[in-house]
């Protein structure tokens, strides 16, 4: 991989995921309650995903190729890029990786312009990956409300899963999680509503219980983030009250509550001097990870930025070979 021609560095992640202002319409914001990320519903639904449409078929990696294709998520299409090693796969398919990218203002987010140097990382060392666009996000339909307080992302991450267990080129029993940000967020969820998820690796993660993401994150808000996005956090509390006043709730909603539900194992990095997700939710997740007898592998990286600039080939290095012994 050639860094300098390849990598395109995400933009940071905030409070929580949305477009610039006036593109969310207030019957879907009126739609949106809190109650609809509680993990156990979750789990009840189904997220069959759909074939992958070819959209637009782009020049070639080293060894994989690569297109935009589409799927279907709560009747949205929703685009993604999409990468399928070339040459002839292993016996029962490829391994495949569910790729989930952290905030970008949804409105400028385009598919082919982040996150271009990780996922060829992963194409190169011989996995099909799928990076959704999640609803909102550059063409792909519907609206962008976020990911904390909305389940329309989440049952995008869960869609594209689907997508890939269908398809003939994925071995369905060898699928794999990264997430960078509020990605990591959708990705911890991701993996305890489906046990079939093989590991996961997170970087940067968002992936505080909801009393820590609302107590513990003392952060800036994006100005990409309309008020009324904002306001979901505020009409939960006003229904529901806070995680301290109301632990059941919320407890509900946050993955970190059903991590012995988790079908395999997690590689958490981060960078101590993270300036968007505290190095807390890191560390606390790991703490809780062993303390459900599920295993983890933690690194931070002293002085490192949140999207681990300092140490990008090493965190790569680590994560490829984490989903080569795991998937």
């Amino acid at each position: 991989m050639k860094p300098a021609a390849l990598l395109t560095l995400p933009l940071l992640l905030l409070s929580v995921g949305g477009p610039s202002a006036g593109a969310q319409s207030a019957a879907a914001l009126a739609k949106v309650d809190a109650a609809q990320m509680n993990i156990p519903a979750a789990r009840q639904k189904s997220y069959p995903g759909s074939a992958l449409t070819v959209r637009q078929t782009l020049r070639s990696g080293s060894n994989y190729t690569r297109q935009v294709v589409s799927y279907q998520s709560d009747g949205l299409r929703i685009n993604a890029l999409l990468t399928v090693p070339t040459g002839t796969p292993p016996k029962g398919g490829w391994p495949a990786i569910v790729f989930n990218h952290g905030y970008v203002p949804p409105n400028v987010y385009r598919t082919t312009e982040r996150y271009v140097a990780y996922q060829d990382a992963f194409a190169r060392a011989g996995f099909v990956t799928l990076k959704s666009d999640y609803r909102g996000h550059g063409s792909s339909q519907g609206e962008a409300l976020g990911g904390y307080y909305a389940p329309g992302y989440t049952n995008d991450v869960m869609n594209a899963l689907g997508s890939l267990k269908r398809d003939s080129r994925v071995n369905a029993a060898r699928i794999g999680m990264w997430g960078h940000s509020m990605g990591g967020f959708l990705s911890l969820r991701a993996m305890v509503i489906d046990r079939s998820v093989k590991a996961g690796v997170i970087w940067g993660g968002v992936v505080g219980n909801y009393d820590q993401m609302m107590t513990g994150w003392n952060n800036r808000t994006p100005a990409s983030i309309p008020q009324r996005v904002l306001n979901l956090r505020k009409t939960a509390v006003a229904k529901y009250g806070t995680p301290d006043a109301n632990p059941k709730f919320w407890n509900a909603l946050s993955a970190n509550s059903y991590l012995r539900d988790l079908g395999g194992p997690i590689q958490l990095h981060i960078g101590s001097a993270d300036e968007e997700v505290p190095v807390a939710f890191h560390t606390a997740l790991a703490g809780q990870l062993r303390a459900a007898g599920k295993s983890v592998q933690s690194y931070v990286y002293p002085g490192d930025n949140h999207n681990l600039s300092g140490n990008l080939r090493t965190a790569l290095n680590r994560s490829v070979a984490f989903f080569k012994a795991n998937l």
